[in-house]
């Protein structure tokens, strides 16, 4: 009788998790530069040298390819998941600007991902009620996405599941939202039975690009929100402060006995700082401090783009954040001065700085030590660590309407690598850089083979 197994890239902790054999191949998603017919493609990356292997072309144009996940991951080892013997096969990926979501089967060549499915915008408005899927998570019992907001556009914004082997739509994953209406990313607490979500703005808020006034007005999201996981109800909200705008990137610690984790907050409107906020448990009450504050830097009005002439000043724009599965080193992409920061956050509540490398930026257009006379544009954004935190891929484009206006000259799409040692300090791979100029498409977000820091869930410390 023969043995069923779970999937070999599937580990019951993120402890055994960084045991796991070193990534060969990277997928990324590359977004059309100028939105004028050409479709997005999702690239394979070679680690070992930075070549491109393969470029898949979706169907059609205009989908702002973005978050995209695993069918399954870890999580599916967890004791009460009812599919401990499937197989993480499928990339799930969700366009941002068409609601449009395409799976992918790289089981049978991990180098030429094949389309095997599409879902289609109709689907998921008539199912879910819902539109603009951002993030992909695989969960214990199904696939969840996140949704930027209703069919028109508007609130409330929320997450929605996919069947685990069909694929398709099952619904809006909320039954009570108590307050919440915007909505950006989402994670859990598997060991607490909690969710926990965050806030951008409206579809109508941000695909034309970032509003002024509307930073200004402290209308984008500044909240987190708890919910209980099983009965899918809203629990809790924490208010961050209407200053810090746009409340992102969700990162809770990987060991499901702890209960705190960290969010970003893009730029306070009082001082164009980035923050780092750390959100805990206390005596039954989930909280939040903040704990990392990034300034803004000086530059010459000549160096910068329209919107930010008049203050004179470049803005961190810090826009995504990766912690190493160990949850100790917690990396920072600060996309408007570009710089990619480690922080050593052993202590969630008293983080250190141990290391930064600078490429790209708003004003300084850092080069890279493998094209040193090139000036980049575009800086770190989205971040992604190996499954042993040894090592650190980040691309350069942010969302295409974002990009126009912090980045007006365009952006040249490209991808680069850190390695973190010992002592959590952090440097350039100086033979790594993936230029995807010759494509034409800007570089967005990247997954690892067999999974990396914030693919997979785990059950066990």
């Amino acid at each position: 009788m023969a043995l069923v197994q779970p999937d070999p890239t599937f580990y019951p902790s993120a402890r055994e998790a960084m045991l796991a054999p070193r990534e060969e191949l990277a997928y990324v998603a590359l977004l059309d530069t100028a939105g004028d017919g050409r479709p997005d493609g999702l690239a394979t990356i070679d680690l070992s040298d930075g070549s491109i292997v393969n470029v898949h072309d979706m169907s059609v144009p205009g989908d702002e390819l973005h978050h995209f996940g695993w069918n399954v991951c870890s999580a599916a080892l967890c004791p009460y998941a009812p599919h401990p013997h499937v197989e993480r096969r499928y990339l799930v990926v969700p366009g941002l600007r068409s609601s449009r979501i395409y799976i992918f089967d790289v089981k049978d060549d991990p180098w030429h991902p094949r389309l095997v499915k599409t879902i289609e915008p109709e689907t998921i408005f008539a199912k879910t009620g819902y539109s603009r899927p951002h993030t992909v998570h695989c969960g214990t019992d199904a696939i969840y996405v996140s949704a930027l907001g209703n069919v028109d556009g508007d609130t409330p914004g929320g997450v929605f599941t996919l069947d685990h082997d069909t694929f398709e739509p099952k619904g809006r994953w909320e039954a009570d939202r108590g307050t919440q209406k915007l909505h950006y990313d989402f994670w859990w607490h598997l060991g607490h039975d909690t969710m926990i979500t965050s806030e951008w703005g409206t579809p109508n808020q941000i695909e034309a690009g970032p509003s002024l006034e509307l930073l200004v007005g402290r209308e984008y999201g500044h909240k987190l929100h708890l919910w209980d996981l099983t009965k899918r109800r809203h629990l809790q909200e924490i208010d961050l402060g209407d200053q810090h705008q746009m409340t992102l990137e969700l990162r809770p610690a990987h060991d499901p006995t702890k209960t705190y984790g960290f969010v970003n907050t893009v730029i306070n409107v009082e001082d164009l700082s980035a923050n780092i906020f750390t959100w805990y448990l206390e005596d039954g009450v989930w909280k939040a401090l903040k704990t990392i504050t990034i300034p803004a830097e000086p530059a010459p009005a000549d160096l910068l783009p329209e919107p930010l002439k008049q203050f004179g000043a470049v803005p961190p724009l810090v826009s995504d954040i990766s912690l190493t599965l160990d949850d100790r080193t917690l990396l920072v992409s600060c996309w408007g001065t570009g710089e990619l920061k480690a922080y050593d956050v052993s202590d969630p509540f008293a983080p250190r700085e141990t290391g930064s490398v600078r490429l790209g930026g708003i004003a300084r257009r850092d080069a890279h030590p493998a094209a040193p006379e090139r000036a980049l544009n575009g800086g770190p954004q989205m971040v992604e660590a190996s499954r042993d935190g040894r090592r650190v891929y980040f691309t350069n484009s942010l969302y295409r309407s974002w990009d126009d206006v912090f980045y007006p000259d365009g952006i040249s799409g490209w991808m680069a690598k850190v390695d973190i040692a010992d002592d959590g300090s952090i440097s350039l791979d100086p033979g790594f850089f993936v230029d995807f100029a010759a494509d034409g498409r800007r570089a967005h977000q990247i997954r690892l083979q067999g999974g990396d820091s914030s693919s997979d869930s785990y059950c066990f410390p």
